[in-house]
């Protein structure tokens, strides 16, 4: 096979953002990763996405399906929107946070409903969350084209406990 093609991915310590998450709320965390302040994770390299816009229960992220993400019949494996989606309802479950909470998918549903290719382009992943308690938060997300054409749709439940580090 000559048509062989690469990827290199570069990102910075993850453990800088994590650290500071520690200090503050999670809206100011989620606004301080927009702002630039603390470096996105690697996940978000990986699939090329990025955190665009944050409000209190509300995160908007933008996603650029990678050829590398294809799967065996030519169109994104359905776990490049899956990971989309659930990076922005636990995102905007975290800015619902006090400083010392953290979150963590319990579980998450996903609607497919559109093959996603390379010539989609740009896609725009609303997080919604729907309600945040003392120890559950559920959320909702839609993944749309720049047209407002629907690809797919999730809700999910994070259980949200204290950020217990050694």
């Amino acid at each position: 096979m000559s048509d062989n093609r690469t990827v290199t991915l570069h990102w910075q310590d993850p453990m800088i953002g994590a650290q500071a998450a520690l200090t503050m709320s999670g809206l100011d965390y989620m606004q301080a990763i927009v702002a630039g302040k603390y470096p996105p994770p690697p996940i978000a390299i990986t699939m090329n996405m990025g955190l665009i816009e944050v409000t209190e229960g509300r995160v908007i992220f933008t996603a650029q399906p990678v050829e590398y993400c294809y799967n065996p019949i030519g169109v994104v494996h359905g776990g490049y929107a899956t990971t989309v989606l659930d990076g922005a309802m636990g995102c905007a479950v975290h800015t619902t946070l006090p400083k010392g909470m953290a979150y963590s998918t319990t579980q998450i549903n996903v609607h497919l409903v559109r093959a996603i290719t390379l010539s989609v382009g740009l896609l725009r992943c609303e997080g919604v969350v729907l309600h945040s308690g003392r120890m559950v938060a559920t959320a909702e997300a839609y993944l749309r084209d720049a047209h407002g054409k629907l690809y797919a749709h999730a809700t999910s439940t994070c259980a949200i406990f204290p950020i217990q580090r050694d």
